[in-house]
Formats: C-alpha cells, structure tokens, sequence
C-alpha cells in the first residue's frame, strides 16, 4: 500500500512541477498576482469620502426609485387583477404581486444594511488603527524599574 502512495505522490509531484511556488519568507513581487498579504500599497480600495457618495447615491436614488418602481408596478398589477376579475390569472397575478412585494421589501432591507455599512466602515478602521496603536504604546513605568 505505501509503494502504491508513494507511486502516486510521485507522479502527482512530477505532473504539476512548475505550476505552483510558494515562497513563505517574502511577499509576490508587483503585479505578481498570489494575493498574499502585505507588501501591498498600503491603500484601501475606496476612501472614506467614496464610501460617504456610495451610501448617499443609496440614500437619494436606489432607495427611493425602488420604492417608485414598486408603487407603480403595485398599480398596474392591481389595475389588471380588477380587469381579470374572476379567472385564473387573477389569482396568479395577486401571487406574482405578492412575491414581488417580499422581493421588494428584502432589497430595501439589504440596501439599507448596505447603507448603514459603508457609513459605519470608516469609523471602524479608523477605531481598528486606534486601538493597534494603543496596543504599541508602552504602559507606563514598569514596578521592575525601581528593583
């Protein structure tokens, strides 16, 4: 059974020999891909101010147009459920409706979570930073120095 592994690992090892390398004492040169970590260019992927536009944009336009869009399809749907009073695609329509009234309220929910996450991101790495640095602060005078 061993000879067996040992067989396999072999030809393993020997059929992916030059796709991969690892190097665990350095970080992936520029533009080298890996996605290891630091090294980088100490930069966030948006600032604080792009984070503040993406939660108003949120606030003033993907918000209330969704709840725009809903009202008016709530209208339309309910103008032609009247119309086909009595038939089946009355029902389906009313189903359809519904689902979409449940659809609609999960997007609002998520696209306030959304909101509320990017306004609070900031303050959050800006308290990680604080509290990093409190941690590399010395103490104050140590009781050891006066032995």
């Amino acid at each position: 059974m061993s000879g067996d592994f040992a067989q396999e690992w072999g030809s393993e090892r020997a059929r992916t020999a030059g796709q991969a390398a690892m190097r665990l004492n350095g970080v992936p040169a520029a533009g080298g891909g890996g996605g290891g970590g630091g090294g980088g260019g100490g930069t966030f992927a948006s600032t604080p101010a792009q984070k503040r536009s993406a939660a108003n944009t949120i606030e003033t336009e993907l918000e209330p147009n969704t709840k725009k869009a809903t009202e008016h399809a709530d209208e339309s749907t309910g103008t032609a459920v009247k119309g086909f009073g009595g038939w089946d695609a009355a029902l389906g329509l009313k189903k359809v409706a519904d689902t979409w009234d449940q659809q609609v309220k999960v997007l609002i929910g998520r696209l306030g979570s959304e909101k509320g996450s990017l306004r609070g991101a900031s303050g959050l790495f800006v308290q990680n930073d604080l509290g990093t640095g409190d941690g590399f602060r010395p103490l104050g005078q140590s009781k050891l120095n006066g032995l």
